[in-house]
């Protein structure tokens, strides 16, 4: 096998692995894991408008992990410029790419009208890349040419999130004196304990691993600190009579928060305090969490809900249009926002930022990841000052994160993972999507503690495996 690395190498975002892997015939395929987009810069910025670093045309297929942006942001452009075969992704995954790619055209549009970029795709390249999407199930046998089997577990990340197995045939490589060959690559990993989704699948063995390493520098806080510190956060501003900012992706992160609040008010909390979702894209994705509830699992029986839906509740109001959401000025606080997006590169958080973030009564809560080079990023380290909308904006706010809230697995969790049930450590991992200090040291403590070959590939670097 060569593997390529053309994005999320020696950086988080941009995920995009080329594979070129023989069949039982000796024939060599080329497969691609994800085509994200990357983020933190606009989205019509120099690496995301570059032309792909191979022929479109000559991939065969491409398997996704999950929804998000950064995985699935540039299955349009892909398709644009040549891409004709088959997409696959996990049922649930295919609605909510398609919400991901619509809103990524939306704010693209509004981007290359203030940058005077040419827009990386039109809509309809989105529609002609999902009349090219396959849904398929978990564990399911997809044989994309002989010999060659690809299937799709549960990574408990997202709605729909899988990591992904390729099996080399054991023939192909016997012409060159070695056995076959088995790939995983793991998309994104998720958190443990996760109260809305099944836990992450082990590994049934592995001989090369692509792994992330969004979070493999550190350890998260104990999952139960989860509920106390949020609850923490919102008496404070009950108390204070302030606003609440929660800037949360709208895949997952939004709803598992919306489940937390639901829980809390049931049982812990008892206030009639206004609770915003602002962001349509969340919207229309708890929708489709609630379609495919099925895949989703909850930690308290779904019957003992008088409305039988973890995700509503009497405070929520949901802002869907932008006259909806201009009535959250005229609420008097105390009260709660969420919206997106939640690195705050964009989208309804930055009016409620501008607006809000001078007056030390108020409090931001970051609960995801913020890529370096976002506006998140340097609230989170810190800033006194950011610059919104073109003005200057003091941050007086009360600024916490709550990382036990991430969708990533940390450096405990990704451990574990990768130490596959045969026992067999793999003989080689690769490192992706994390920052460059997150993964030297995560790389250092997988050497010590496997003693296997790790890899933090450059990006558009090739590698044998």
């Amino acid at each position: 096998m060569k593997l390529t690395f053309h994005g999320a190498a020696r950086e988080v975002t941009g995920s995009c692995h080329q594979v070129e892997v023989q069949d039982a015939n000796g024939k060599t395929h080329q497969y691609l894991f994800d085509c994200g987009m990357f983020q933190g810069e606009h989205m019509c910025g120099s690496k995301n408008k570059d032309h792909f670093k191979f022929d479109p045309a000559m991939i065969e297929a491409v398997f996704v992990s999950h929804p998000h942006a950064d995985h699935t942001g540039r299955l349009a452009k892909i398709v644009s410029e040549g891409f004709r075969g088959p997409i696959y992704m996990v049922e649930p995954c295919v609605g909510l790419s398609k919400l991901v790619l619509e809103d990524a055209h939306h704010i693209m549009k509004e981007e290359a009208e203030k940058c005077g970029s040419e827009m990386l795709y039109e809509m309809e390249d989105v529609n002609r890349a999902f009349e090219q999407v396959k849904a398929v199930s978990y564990h399911e046998h997809l044989q994309v040419a002989p010999g060659i089997v690809v299937m799709f577990h549960e990574a408990g990340h997202v709605l729909g999130s899988a990591y992904i197995s390729i099996d080399a045939p054991a023939d192909a490589y016997a012409l060159a004196g070695r056995e076959g060959k088995r790939l995983v690559y793991s998309g994104d990993i998720g958190n443990d304990n996760v109260p809305i989704l099944p836990d992450t699948e082990p590994m049934s063995h592995a001989d090369v691993v692509i792994c992330e390493s969004t979070y493999g520098h550190r350890e998260h806080e104990p999952i139960e600190q989860r509920s106390r510190l949020l609850k923490e956060a919102i008496v404070h501003i009950i108390h204070d009579r302030g606003v609440l900012m929660i800037p949360a992706f709208s895949i997952e992160r939004t709803q598992e928060l919306l489940y937390e609040i639901d829980q809390l008010l049931q049982k812990d909390l008892k206030t009639k305090i206004p609770i915003f979702l602002d962001s349509p894209m969340a919207i229309r994705a708890t929708e489709l969490y609630r379609q495919y509830q099925n895949y989703l699992k909850f930690d308290a029986p779904l019957v003992a809900q008088p409305d039988r839906d973890f995700f509503s509740f009497p405070n929520l109001r949901e802002t869907f249009s932008r006259e909806e959401s201009k009535t959250i000025n005229d609420t008097t606080p105390p009260m709660i926002i969420i919206a997106g997006s939640g690195m705050m590169s964009g989208g309804r958080i930055m009016h409620h930022l501008r607006r809000y973030l001078p007056d030390h009564k108020n409090r931001l809560l970051i609960i995801g990841y913020v890529a370096k080079g976002t506006l998140g990023r340097r609230i989170y380290e810190g800033a006194k000052q950011v610059k919104i909308f073109g003005d200057d904006i003091p941050v007086h706010a009360h600024v916490s994160a709550i990382g036990a809230f991430s969708a990533h697995g940390d450096m405990n969790k990704l451990t574990r993972w990768l130490r596959p049930e045969d026992g067999k450590v793999p003989k080689k991992i690769f490192l992706v999507h994390g920052d460059p200090e997150a993964k030297e040291v995560f790389a250092t403590h997988l050497r010590h503690t496997f003693g296997t070959e790790v890899v933090i590939p450059e990006y558009q670097s090739t590698y044998e495996a």
